[in-house]
């Protein structure tokens, strides 16, 4: 379980609003599974309304992350369009097919979503693991 408190709850909502209609990324950084900081990373997919994808920039906020004591708790984007259910797309980046091996073990993937294009954000984490998604619900507080 991942906590989080109600200000970065928003600061990931704005994330993801502000970037619609693309899809936002970004990074939770987490001490003892309690969110201590989002930090939004820049989507380098080449069609950034269809999906997203975290580059080197990523890579040294991992750094930062784990040089500052905490840990890589979450990794969140946007389903600017569609709910915070994840894709196929999404599953097969955490799992890759050719291994069945997740890439991140044990990271919460937050999604937030905005149903059939709506303007009221919805936030959901999920665990996708080698043998499946285990998905919980979030308003505020936990995801």
């Amino acid at each position: 379980m991942l906590r989080i408190d109600r200000a970065l709850y928003d600061e990931l909502i704005d994330h993801a609003r502000r970037e619609r209609p693309r899809e936002c990324c970004g990074l939770v950084a987490t001490l003892d599974g309690v969110a201590q900081r989002v930090l939004p990373v820049t989507n380098t997919y080449k069609y950034p309304q269809l999906g997203y994808e975290m580059g080197y920039e990523a890579a040294r906020l991992m750094f930062e992350i784990e040089d500052e004591g905490m840990e890589v708790g979450a990794m969140y984007h946007s389903h600017p369009r569609t709910a915070a259910i994840p894709s196929q797309t999404d599953v097969n980046t955490a799992v890759p097919p050719e291994t069945g091996q997740p890439l991140w073990p044990g990271t919460v993937y937050l999604i937030v979503g905005f149903p059939e294009g709506g303007d009221e954000p919805q936030l959901r984490g999920y665990r996708i693991e080698g043998d499946g998604v285990a998905g919980f619900g979030a308003e505020q507080g936990e995801a």
